[in-house]
C-alpha cells in the first residue's frame, strides 16, 4: 500500500546489503517524517491543557520568542511553497504520488501547532517546553537520513527533483536553528532562580548553574549567592502537606491500636470494677478513664504507641517524586545491559573482515547516544533521589519542631534535650540516607538477576562458579564489617574518656598552671590516646583486608570463570567475544553486590528511627481544656476546685484548690520547700494535666520562671522577645530591673550578645533579663515565680519597689509571686500560704500574723534563724538564709514523702546552685570588668561600634585553597620512607592490571589459531595459571599498599595529636580566655578523628582512582597511540572543570555546616523554654524562626547536590567522549588491530567514567577533610609561655625566708590593652601576713596572677628570696608557691589524684593533710577511702567539701608562700571559721597574701595593702588605716566594721 503511496520502493534489504548503505527514499519520507509529528500530536493536547491550568500572569515579549516564532514562521512559509509547487507542477507522469501532497499539509498543521504551543507557553514560567525540544531532537535525527539520500542522489544526477531538495535543505537548517535557539533560557521577572526559567536542554544538563559555578570560582559564595528554594518544597508548604496525610495516618494507627487494646483488656475488664470504692468523691467516668489510661501503660512491657503510619504519609506527600525517579532509574538499568551486548557486536566486527564499515561506525555512534542518555538519565534520578532525601529531612525536622511546641508534660518527661534533639539531628537524618537509596532495593535485585542471565548466555552453567564464589565472600565481608564496627565502639568509649578528660584540663587550665602539673595530666591523655592508636591501628588492618577482598573478587571471580569454563569441556574455547562481553557484565554485577548489604544496613537503622520517631511524634499533646479563657469574668484568675497533676499516674500535686484573684492585685505565695508553688504557676499556664476542676483566667500572661530561659542572641534580642521597640517603655524596663549598671560593665551594653544558656551572665543578670523580658511584654496578668531568687539583697529590694511592688512599673497589674524573701510580705494585698498542695491559709499579712496560724510560726522561725539583722548581711548571705527559711522541718513533711522527696532534691540542688551562681558573680562580673577594660582601650584604637560585645574571637574559618605546605605536614607526618614504599606498591598493582588485561587479549587470540578440537592442554593451563598469578599479584599488593598505609596515618596522627596536646598545655592562660572551650575541644575532637578515619581513606581511595585511569589510558594509547591527541584536550577540559567545582563545592559544604548548627542549638532552646514560649503564645513566632533556618540550610544543601550534579554530567560526558573516540580509533584501525585488542580496550574504557566521577569526588573531599590537618596546625603554632624548666634553676630549698619585693611592678593583660597594675612597689617581710583589698576590677586579682607569672611583667620584677622570679622557669617558680583559689576545682579520678598528682607524698602524709583540712573523718568514712572516685568537676562533693579539698593540696605543699584568693565565697560559716584557724596555726611560718572580698576575713592580718586602679592608694596594718578616714575606712564603714574588734560577724 505505502509502495503505492509514494510510487517507489517502500522496503528492500538489499539497500542495506552494500558499502554505501542507504534507505529507500519512500521509507524515509513516509516513516521517519510521521514519527516526530505522531509525538508531537499526540503530547500537544495534554500540554496545553497543562499551561492553561497552570498559568501565570503573562510575560512580556523577548527576542528570543520573536526569533523561534519568526523561524517557524518561515517554516510555514516553506510547506506552503512546497504545496503550491505540487499543485502547479505539471509533469509527463499519469499522476503525481499522494505523499507529495500530504507531507506538505501534515506540516503545514504541524507549524501552526508548533507556534501556538510556543505563544501559550508566556503564561508559564517555563518558556521552553520540554516536549517541543524532544520534538525538534527527534525531526532533526529523522530528517538527517532522508538528507544524506538526497544529496547522494544529487550528486548522482545534478537534477533531479533540484526544487523539492532544496526546500528540504532550507527547512533543515531552519530547524537545527530553532533547536539551537531552545537551548537558551529565557528570563522571567517573576523569579530570579534560573532553574525554573531554564530550557529543557538547559536543566538536564544542569548549564543554568554555570553561573554560580563561576562566581563561586571568582570569590567565596555567601548566603545571598545561593538562590532561595522553590515555593512548592518550602518548609511551610511541605510540612501542610505532609500534616494532611499524618492527621488521616494516624488517625488510623491510633484506631487500631485502640482495637488491639480492646482485645487486651475485655478479659480483665470485669475483675477491675471493685476497687472503684477507694475515691467515691471523683465521677465514675473519670476513673474509669483514668484505669484505662493507666492499662494503657501497664499493658504489656512494651510501650504502646500508634505504629508504620510515617512511612505511609512520607510515601503519600511525596509519591509523584518517587514515580519518576522509578521511571529513570528502570531507563538506566535496562540501558546499562546494553553496553556489554555492543561490544560484543564492535568485537565481532573487528574479527570479521568482511563486514562494511559503515556497520562499524554505525556501532560506535549508538555506543555514544547509549552511554549519553544514561548519564542523563542517571544523573536527573540522583537529583531527585537527593532533593527526596533533603525534603524527607526537612519534613520531618519542622514536623519534630512543631510538635515539640504542643506535646504534653507526660510525654516530654521521656526524653531528655539532648534525646530530642538527636531526634532532629541523627533520626532525620537517617531517614534522608535511606531515601537517597530506596531504589537500590529493587533496582539491585533486577541488575543482579539481568547480569546472572547474560553470563549464562555467554558462558553457559560455568557462571555459577564466579557467582558462587561472590556470594561465600558476602558472609565474610559481613563479618569483618561486625567485627570492625565493635573496634570502633570500643575506640569511641577511649575517645569519650579522652575528651572528657581534656574538657577537664581546659576548663581547669588555671589550676593546672598554680600548680605546675600539667605533666601528670599530658601523661594520663597520652596512656588513653595510645590505647585509641592501638584500636585504630587494628582497624586499619581489617579494612585493608576487606579492600583486599573486594578487589580480589572481580579477578578471582573472572579466573575461576574462565578456568571452569575451559576446563569443563575441551571444545569451549575462550574467545575474545566471550571474555571481554563477560568482564564488562562482572564489573555491572560487582556494583549491586556490593551495595546490597549496605542498602538493607541502613534501612534496618532508618526503621529503628522511624520507631523512634513514630513514638515521638504521635505522642499526646498538651490539653489545655482545663484552663478557660474569658473576657468577661470579674475576676483575674480564678480556680474552681481545681486539681491538677505532672503524671496522670501519680497523686494530684495541686489539690481542690479554690482561689480568687482580683484585677491588680499583688498576690504572694509563699510555703515550704515543695509545697507546689511552682506547680501553682504551671497549672495555671496549662502546663500540667487536669484531674478535675478548671481556672479561668481574664487576659493575657506574662511569665518568670524559677530558673530563668535566656535565648542566644543580644540582651535586647531577649527583652524585647519579637515586640516592637518602644525606646521609652524600654529604658524605663532598664531602669527598674537594674540592668543599667550591668549594661555599664558588659561590651556593647544591650547589644552584647548572650552565648547559649546564658553562659557570660551571672545568675542574677540572667534573672533579671528574664525579669525585664515579661514586664516590657505589656500583659494582663503577670505570674513570677521567685524571681528574686538569685539577686543579691539590695539589688532584690530595688526591682521589689521599683518593678513587683505597689509603686512599680507593674502597678495596677495582676500579680502572682511566689517568693521566699519574707520581708516583702508586708507590702503585698493578699497572701496564700500553700502546703501539700492545697492552701492552708490565705489573707493580708496583718490578718494572718493575728491569726497566730501556720505563717505566724514560719515567721517565728525564720526571724530567729537570720538574727537581728535580718538583711544586713553581706549579700551572698542573704539568699542562701531565705531559702533555710522556709525549709520546713523534719516533721512537717506530708505523708506523702515519696514524691515530695524528689521535689526536695530538686530544691536542694537548686539552692546549690544558687549559691554557686552567686559565687561565680564574683568572678563573672571581675572578669567582665576586666573585658570592658580592654574593650574601651580597643575602641579608642579602632573606632568601630561596639567592638567588645562579641566577647569571643571570631573562629577563623578557611577560604579558598588550602596551603600546599599542609599537605606536606602531614605527608612528613606519615614519613617519606613509608609513602615512597605505598606509591610503589600500588603502581606494582597498577602494572598486574595491565598485564592481565593484556595477558587475556593473548589469550583469547588463541581462539584465531586453534579450534576446541586441537587446543593443547598445556598451552591452556599456561594461560590459566598465568591469568590467576597476575590477578593474584594486583590483590597483594594492594592489600600491602593498604597495611602500610594503615601504620603510616597511625604515626601520622599520634605525631599531630602530642604535638597539638603538647603545644596546648604550653598556651599562655590569655589564649584561654580568648578562646571558648568549645573550639580548643573541637580541635581535640572533630579534627583529631578526620585525621585518624577520613583523611587516611580519602587519600587511599584517591591513589587507587588516579592510578586506575592513568592505566586505562595507558592500555588505550598502546592499542592505537594516535589516541593520545584526543586525551590531551580533554583532560584539559576535565582538570578545568574539576578546579571551578572543588572551589565552589568546597564553600557550599561550608555553608551548609554553618547553616545547619543554629537550627539545632534554636531547637534546643526551645525546648528548654518551653513554658515561657507557650505563656507568652509565641509558638508562631519560633515556628516562623525554625522554618527561616531550615529553608537556609535547605537552600545550600540543593545548591551543593545540584553542583554534584552539574560536575557529574560534566565528567561522564568526558567520559562517554573517551569511549567513543576509542571505540572510533577501532573502527577507523580496524586493518591493524585484532578483536581480543578491540575488546580490551572497550572494557576498559566503558569503565572509565565512573572513576573519573570518583577522582574528582576524592579531590574536594581531600580538600575538606584536609582542613583538619589545618585547623590542627594553627593550633600547634599558638605561641608558648615561657619554658618550664631554663637553665637558670633557682638554688636548692628556695624560697627558705618567703620575702617578696615588688619593684615598680606593671602588668597588662594583651599585648594591645592598658596597664591593669600601674607601678606596684612594696616590700614584704618573711613571715608577714597581708591582706588585699579593693573594689572589683582594682587589680587584685592580677597581683595573684603576676607572682605566679600567669601574666608576665610589663615592666618593674618581683623579687622572692632575691631570685627575680623572670629568670627561672615556669615550672621551677610555679612549684614553690602554693594558692588557695578562689573557685575549688576539682578533676575526675580518685581523690588521691587530685591532691597529688604527681605521687610525690605518702600515705600518711597526705592523711595528715585531710586531718589538718577536717576531712579525714569524712574520707575515712568513704567505701574506697583515698580511692574514691570524684565526679566530673567534684559534682558529688558539695562546695564546702571541694574548698577543703584544696586547703588540704596547699597543706600537702607545705611552701613559704600561701597565696590565697578568697575562698569563704562558697562556704557556710562554721567552714568559714575551719579554714581560718587551720591556715592560722599551720601557715603561722609561712608569708600568706589574703585576697579578701569581705573584709572581716582579712581584720587580722598584718598589713593592708589597699588596691585602686591598679595603683597603691594605702598600706599599711588595719588599726592605722582606721584612724585614717581614707578608702579603707570608707570600705570598712559599708561593710559595719567600725573598729578592728567588730568582726563579730
Amino acid at each position: 500500500m505505502l509502495e503505492e503511496f509514494c510510487n517507489s520502493t517502500f522496503w528492500n534489504s538489499s539497500f542495506l546489503d552494500s558499502p554505501e548503505a542507504d534507505l529507500p527514499l519512500c521509507f524515509e519520507q513516509t516513516v521517519l517524517v510521521w514519527i516526530p509529528l505522531g509525538f508531537l500530536w499526540l503530547l500537544a493536547p495534554w500540554q496545553l491543557l497543562h499551561v492553561y491550568r497552570t498559568k501565570i500572569k503573562r510575560s512580556s515579549i523577548t527576542k528570543l520568542y520573536l526569533a523561534k516564532q519568526v523561524l517557524v514562521g518561515f517554516l510555514l512559509i516553506l510547506a506552503a511553497i512546497e504545496l503550491v509547487l505540487v499543485l502547479t507542477e505539471d509533469s509527463g507522469e499519469a499522476t503525481v504520488p499522494a505523499i507529495r501532497y500530504t507531507n506538505p499539509s501534515l506540516y503545514l498543521g504541524t507549524w501552526l501547532l508548533v507556534l501556538l504551543i510556543q505563544y501559550s507557553r508566556r503564561w508559564c514560567v517555563q518558556k521552553d517546553s520540554w516536549f517541543l525540544s524532544l520534538f525538534w531532537i527527534l525531526s532533526i535525527l529523522c530528517g538527517s537520513f532522508q538528507f544524506q539520500t538526497l544529496i547522494r542522489t544529487l550528486l548522482k544526477d545534478s537534477n533531479s527533483n533540484l526544487a523539492y531538495s532544496c526546500l528540504f535543505f532550507i527547512g533543515y537548517a531552519l530547524q537545527i536553528l530553532v533547536l539551537i535557539l531552545s537551548a537558551f533560557s529565557e528570563k522571567d521577572a517573576s523569579s530570579n532562580n534560573p532553574s525554573f526559567t531554564a530550557s529543557f536542554l538547559s536543566s538536564i544538563t544542569f548549564s543554568w548553574y554555570d553561573s554560580i559555578v563561576m562566581k563561586g570560582y571568582k570569590q567565596p559564595l555567601t548566603l545571598e549567592d545561593v538562590w532561595d528554594v522553590d515555593e512548592k518544597i518550602t518548609t511551610k508548604a511541605l510540612v501542610s502537606k505532609f500534616e494532611k496525610y499524618m492527621v488521616e495516618e494516624l488517625q488510623k494507627a491510633r484506631k487500631t491500636l485502640q482495637k488491639q487494646q480492646q482485645r487486651n483488656t475485655q478479659g480483665k475488664s470485669g475483675e477491675r470494677l471493685h476497687d472503684l470504692n477507694k475515691n467515691q468523691s471523683q465521677s465514675q467516668d473519670i476513673l474509669v478513664l483514668e484505669e484505662v489510661k493507666k492499662k494503657k501503660k501497664k499493658s504489656g512491657t512494651t510501650e504502646k504507641f500508634p505504629k508504620s503510619w510515617l512511612v505511609k504519609s512520607l510515601f503519600k506527600t511525596f509519591y509523584v517524586i518517587l514515580l519518576k525517579s522509578f521511571l529513570l532509574k528502570l531507563v538506566y538499568d535496562l540501558l546499562t545491559f546494553l553496553n556489554p551486548q555492543l561490544l560484543k557486536l564492535l568485537i565481532s566486527f573487528a574479527n570479521d573482515p568482511d563486514t562494511y564499515v559503515w556497520t562499524g561506525y554505525f556501532y560506535s555512534v549508538l555506543f555514544f547516544v547509549v552511554a549519553l542518555i544514561q548519564s542523563l538519565c542517571l544523573q536527573s534520578y540522583f537529583q531527585m533521589c537527593f532533593m527526596l532525601g533533603v525534603n524527607v529531612r526537612t519534613t520531618i525536622m519542622a514536623s519534630i519542631y512543631k510538635k515539640a511546641l504542643t506535646l504534653s508534660n507526660q510525654a516530654r518527661k521521656q526524653y531528655t534535650i539532648g534525646e530530642t534533639v538527636n531526634l532532629m539531628s541523627v533520626d532525620a537524618q537517617k531517614l534522608m540516607d535511606v531515601t537517597n537509596f530506596i531504589h537500590l532495593l529493587w533496582s539491585n535485585v533486577l541488575q543482579i538477576a539481568l547480569s546472572i542471565y547474560f553470563l549464562w548466555a555467554e558462558l553457559g552453567p560455568s557462571v555459577l562458579a564466579g557467582v558462587g564464589v561472590m556470594i561465600l565472600l558476602i558472609p565474610v565481608n559481613g563479618l569483618l564489617a561486625s567485627k570492625s564496627r565493635a573496634i570502633q565502639v570500643k575506640n569511641m568509649k577511649n575517645k569519650d574518656k579522652r575528651l572528657k578528660i581534656m574538657n577537664e584540663i581546659l576548663s581547669g587550665i588555671k589550676i593546672l598552671k598554680y600548680f605546675a602539673w600539667e605533666p601528670s595530666f599530658k601523661n594520663q591523655v597520652h596512656e588513653l590516646r595510645k590505647k585509641e592508636l592501638k584500636n585504630l591501628l587494628t582497624f586499619g588492618q581489617m579494612q585493608s583486608v576487606m579492600v583486599f577482598l573486594l578487589y580480589l573478587t572481580p579477578v578471582l571471580v573472572s579466573v575461576i570463570t574462565f578456568s571452569v569454563y575451559t576446563l569443563v569441556d575441551s571444545n569451549n574455547v575462550l574467545d575474545a567475544e566471550k571474555a571481554f562481553t563477560s568482564i564488562t557484565l562482572f564489573n555491572i554485577l560487582r556494583f549491586p553486590l556490593s551495595m546490597l548489604p549496605m542498602v538493607i544496613s541502613s534501612l534496618l537503622q532508618a526503621s529503628v528511627s522511624r520507631e523512634r520517631l513514630e513514638k515521638y511524634l504521635g505522642g499526646d499533646d498538651l490539653d489545655t481544656s482545663a484552663i478557660r479563657r474569658d473576657s468577661s469574668s470579674d475576676k483575674a484568675v480564678q480556680f474552681s476546685e481545681a486539681s491538677f497533676t505532672w503524671d496522670q499516674d501519680s497523686e494530684a500535686t495541686i489539690r481542690d484548690v479554690n482561689l480568687d484573684i482580683m484585677p491588680g492585685q499583688l498576690v504572694a505565695v509563699v510555703g515550704t520547700v515543695g509545697s507546689g508553688k511552682s506547680s501553682l504557676m504551671s497549672a495555671m499556664l496549662g502546663e500540667m494535666e487536669d484531674v478535675h476542676g478548671h481556672i479561668t483566667i481574664k487576659g493575657t500572661i506574662a511569665y518568670v520562671p524559677q530558673q530563668s530561659w535566656i535565648q542566644n542572641g543580644t540582651i535586647k534580642d531577649n527583652i524585647l522577645f519579637g515586640s516592637e521597640l518602644d525606646e521609652k517603655r524600654y529604658q524605663q524596663v532598664l531602669e527598674a530591673c537594674a540592668l543599667l549598671p550591668d549594661l555599664e560593665v558588659l561590651p556593647g551594653g544591650d547589644l552584647a550578645e548572650i552565648g547559649e544558656k546564658g553562659i557570660n551572665l551571672s545568675g542574677g543578670q540572667k534573672q533579671r533579663i528574664s525579669l525585664a523580658r515579661a514586664t516590657y511584654q505589656n500583659s494582663d496578668i503577670y505570674v513570677l515565680d521567685d524571681p528574686l531568687s538569685a539577686v543579691d539583697a539590695h539589688v532584690g529590694r530595688h526591682i521589689f519597689n521599683k518593678v513587683l511592688g505597689p509603686n512599680g512599673l507593674l502597678k495596677g497589674k495582676t500579680r502572682l509571686l511566689v517568693t521566699h524573701s519574707i520581708h516583702f510580705l508586708p507590702q503585698v494585698d493578699e497572701i496564700v500560704v500553700l502546703g501539700n498542695g492545697t492552701i492552708l491559709e490565705k489573707g493580708s499579712y496583718n490578718t494572718l500574723l493575728a491569726k497566730k496560724g501556720l505563717f505566724a510560726k514560719i515567721l517565728k522561725t525564720f526571724t530567729k534563724q537570720t538574727g537581728p539583722e535580718g538583711e544586713a548581711t553581706v549579700n551572698e548571705d542573704s539568699e542562701e538564709d531565705d531559702d533555710c527559711g522556709l525549709m520546713p522541718s523534719v516533721e512537717e513533711i506530708p505523708e506523702d514523702v515519696a514524691s515530695l522527696t524528689m521535689k526536695r532534691e530538686n530544691s536542694f540542688h537548686r539552692t546549690l546552685s544558687r549559691s554557686s551562681r552567686s559565687r561565680s558573680r564574683h568572678q563573672k562580673s571581675l572578669r567582665n570588668s576586666l573585658k570592658t577594660r580592654n574593650v574601651n582601650t580597643l575602641k579608642e584604637e579602632e573606632e568601630e561600634p561596639v567592638k567588645g560585645q562579641k566577647l569571643i574571637k571570631k573562629e577563623f574559618i578557611q577560604t579558598g585553597k588550602v596551603k600546599f605546605s599542609i599537605y606536606l605536614k602531614y605527608l612528613r607526618a606519615i614519613g617519606w620512607y613509608l609513602i615512597f614504599l605505598i606509591i610503589f606498591a600500588y603502581v606494582i598493582n597498577s602494572v598486574a592490571y595491565i598485564g592481565s588485561n593484556l595477558w587475556l587479549s593473548a589469550w583469547t587470540n588463541d581462539s584465531k589459531a586453534f579450534n576446541g578440537t586441537n587446543y593443547p592442554a598445556s598451552q591452556r593451563d599456561m594461560r590459566i595459571g598465568v591469568y590467576g598469578v597476575l590477578g593474584l599479584a594486583q590483590g597483594v599488593f594492594v592489600l600491602m599498599a593498604n597495611l602500610l598505609s594503615a601504620h603510616g596515618s597511625t604515626h601520622a596522627s599520634n605525631i599531630l595529636h602530642r604535638q597539638l596536646l603538647s603545644n596546648i598545655l604550653q598556651a599562655p592562660m590569655s589564649f584561654f580566655d580568648t578562646t571558648p572551650t568549645g573550639r580548643i575541644v573541637n580541635r581535640f575532637a572533630g579534627d583529631i578523628s578526620t585525621v585518624d578515619d577520613t583523611l587516611p581513606q580519602s587519600l587511599r581511595s584517591w591513589i587507587l582512582c588516579f592510578l586506575g585511569i592513568i592505566s586505562t589510558l595507558v592500555m588505550i594509547c598502546t592499542a592505537t597511540p594516535v589516541f593520545i591527541i584526543v586525551i590531551i584536550p580533554l583532560s584539559i577540559i576535565y582538570v578545568s572543570i574539576q578546579i571551578f567545582y572543588v572551589a565552589t563545592s568546597r564553600q557550599l559544604k561550608r555553608l551548609d555546616s554553618v547553616t545547619r548548627s543554629p537550627i539545632y542549638s534554636h531547637f534546643s532552646e526551645t525546648v528548654s523554654g518551653l513554658s515561657v514560649i507557650r505563656a507568652f503564645e509565641h509558638q508562631q513566632r519560633f515556628l516562623k524562626h525554625n522554618e527561616v533556618g531550615i529553608d537556609t540550610n535547605q537552600k545550600c544543601v540543593f545548591s551543593w547536590i545540584i553542583s554534584n550534579r552539574w560536575l557529574a554530567v560534566r565528567l561522564e560526558l568526558i567520559g562517554n567522549l573517551i569511549v567513543f573516540f576509542s571505540s572510533l580509533m577501532m573502527v577507523i584501525y580496524k586493518a591493524t588491530l585484532s578483536g581480543d585488542t578491540v575488546g580490551f580496550v572497550l572494557s576498559n574504557a566503558l569503565n572509565i567514567t565512573q572513576t573519573l566521577n570518583w577522582l574528582v569526588r576524592m579531590t574536594s573531599e581531600i580538600e575538606t577533610n584536609i582542613v583538619a590537618v589545618e585547623r590542627i596546625n594553627e593550633y600547634i603554632k599558638v605561641e608558648n609561655e615561657a619554658p618550664w624548666v631554663t637553665d637558670k634553676r633557682p638554688p636548692p630549698g628556695w624560697p627558705s625566708k618567703g620575702e617578696i619585693r615588688f619593684n615598680n611592678y606593671q602588668v597588662r593583660y594583651r599585648p594591645e590593652l592598658d596597664l591593669v597594675l600601674r607601678g606596684i612597689t612594696c616590700d614584704i617581710r618573711s613571715m608577714e601576713k597581708i591582706g588585699v583589698v579593693g573594689r572589683t576590677g582594682a587589680g587584685k586579682s592580677s597581683l595573684t596572677n603576676g607572682l605566679f607569672r600567669i601574666l608576665e611583667a610589663a615592666g618593674g620584677q618581683i623579687i622572692i628570696d632575691g631570685v627575680d622570679i623572670a629568670s627561672i622557669g615556669l615550672h621551677d617558680l610555679r612549684e614553690k608557691l602554693t594558692i588557695i583559689p578562689q573557685d575549688p576545682i576539682l578533676f575526675s579520678g580518685s581523690l588521691r589524684m587530685n591532691l597529688d598528682p604527681f605521687n610525690h607524698y605518702s600515705d600518711e602524709e597526705i592523711w595528715k593533710a585531710l586531718e589538718l583540712a577536717h576531712l579525714k573523718s569524712f574520707v575515712a568514712g568513704l567505701q574506697l577511702g583515698l580511692s574514691h572516685e570524684v565526679a566530673e568537676a567534684g559534682d558529688n562533693l558539695s562546695i564546702g567539701q571541694r574548698q577543703l579539698l584544696c586547703l588540704a593540696r596547699a597543706l600537702l605543699r607545705k611552701s613559704k608562700i600561701l597565696i590565697m584568693d578568697e575562698a569563704t565565697a562558697a562556704v557556710d560559716l562554721e567552714t568559714d571559721h575551719l579554714i581560718q584557724m587551720t591556715i592560722q596555726k599551720e601557715f603561722s611560718h609561712c608569708t600568706t597574701i589574703t585576697i579578701a572580698h569581705r573584709l572581716h576575713t582579712i581584720m587580722d592580718s598584718d598589713k593592708i595593702i589597699v588596691l585602686d586602679n591598679g595603683k597603691i592608694v594605702e598600706y599599711g596594718s588595719p588599726q592605722e588605716l582606721l584612724r585614717n578616714s581614707g578608702p579603707f575606712y570608707l570600705m570598712a564603714k559599708e561593710a559595719g566594721i567600725e573598729n578592728v574588734n567588730s568582726t563579730s560577724f
